[in-house]
């Protein structure tokens, strides 16, 4: 008898668990996702409010930084679950430093979970000039605003604007599986 209430409360339970994300409250992010902010204006107050994790799960070589949303945040971006948040911005203590050269002074976004044409045409109908980069084929996508590049080193060419995006989003996929 007693494991009828436990076996109706577990099915219960998985019920409620698997509801999609708009049966909850959700905080939408695409007024951020405008690139027209900084990644300390954009991570700071979800840190704060307590919709990531205040330490990031991942930090790149190229010093970007991936937040885990905390547990029952409910993040959007464009209507798709965020899986991540990402973010790097020079000389400001709430980001750590990779090994390797920072991407940019400034640079921030998101991994959702959808495919790179549906993201992106959200993103482009919302006039947004957030660069869309596909994570995993049909499955992630990261949104991501890239801001001042930090100086070149002398004798180096600057690089162009989407090889350094793409040098920026090249560790994405590790984050995903580590």
């Amino acid at each position: 008898m007693k494991t009828v209430p436990l076996a109706t409360l577990t099915a219960l339970a998985a019920v409620v668990g698997g509801l999609p994300p708009s049966a909850s409250q959700a905080y939408p992010l695409e007024q951020q996702l405008d690139c027209k902010s900084s990644a300390h204006r954009f991570i700071a107050p979800l840190r704060d409010e307590r919709y990531i994790d205040a330490s990031p799960m991942r930090v790149e070589a190229n010093s970007v930084n991936a937040f885990r949303p905390a547990h029952g945040s409910e993040l959007t971006a464009y209507g798709f679950r965020v899986y991540a948040v990402l973010g790097f911005e020079q000389g400001d203590a709430l980001f750590k430093q990779g090994k390797g050269e920072p991407i940019n002074d400034s640079a921030y976004g998101v991994v959702v979970v959808g495919s790179k044409e549906s993201v992106e045409a959200r993103v482009r109908e919302s006039g947004s000039t957030a660069v869309v980069h596909e994570v995993v084929p049909m499955l992630m996508t990261a949104i991501f605003c890239n801001g001042r590049r930090c100086a070149t080193p002398p004798g180096q060419p600057r690089p162009a604007r989407p090889a350094v995006i793409e040098a920026a989003l090249q560790g994405v996929s590790l984050i995903m599986f580590s």
